[in-house]
């Protein structure tokens, strides 16, 4: 397992763990509407994705994450072809950039409900599960799912669970689409043509993110 990789997991675990037995940090760290608005904690947009709200929770989402950064942790350049993966630094760039840009879609879509908050590295693990499948879609297999298909009942979860929330639910399920939207546009930047010749399986992967959209900005039912 690549070093970064296994940084990021065990950070997160033990962050999280922490937050299991201090709920007065996890308090203080997640994300919240009304603290990154009037008391300007611009850091719960990136801390919430270090806590989770159970160890299923954390597991999901780790475990997503260990089995799609390969394909994107492949040194850039890495085939004969020219093309390869992120390398490290773009694996931390969509990363890092999936749960912030999520956490900011959180905060403009429920700018008018303050008491909103969320954690979880849902966003953060959607920008590399998005990446990952614009480069490789039918060569991640998981329990014998392709990768696309399996990131389709992914993000499937996440929307059934953003229109249904439950009570007491604080995981954030409309990170998901902030992140993956950053995610995929990376991946079409550093490689245009290899993303189109896969736009059927990002096309497969998109559709529940396609029908939150809708919900979202076209029936308003959210928010």
């Amino acid at each position: 397992m690549n070093i970064v990789l296994l940084l990021i997991i065990v950070i997160t675990c033990v962050t999280s763990y922490i937050g299991f037995q201090q709920p007065e940090l996890f308090q203080k760290y997640k994300f919240e509407v009304s603290a990154i608005q009037r008391r300007k904690e611009y850091i719960r947009l990136l801390s919430s994705g270090f806590l989770h709200a159970d160890f299923l929770h954390l597991f999901f989402n780790m475990y997503t994450l260990y089995i799609f950064s390969p394909i994107v942790l492949i040194p850039v350049d890495y085939y004969q072809d020219g093309l390869g993966g992120f390398g490290v630094g773009g694996f931390l760039i969509i990363y890092l950039g999936s749960i912030i840009l999520g956490n900011l879609f959180c905060l403009y879509h429920y700018k008018n409900v303050p008491f909103y908050s969320a954690i979880g590295a849902s966003g953060g693990v959607s920008g590399i599960l998005f990446a990952a499948v614009a480069l490789a879609p039918r060569e991640i297999e998981i329990w014998f799912i392709p990768g696309f298909l399996f990131g389709a009942l992914y993000f499937g979860y996440s929307v059934y669970m953003m229109l249904n929330p439950r009570q007491n639910d604080n995981i954030g399920h409309a990170a998901h689409l902030g992140g993956a939207f950053f995610g995929l546009v990376y991946a079409v930047i550093a490689y245009p043509e290899l993303a189109q010749q896969n736009a059927l399986y990002i096309g497969i992967m998109a559709l529940p993110l396609v029908y939150l959209s809708y919900e979202i900005f076209v029936r308003k039912r959210i928010g």
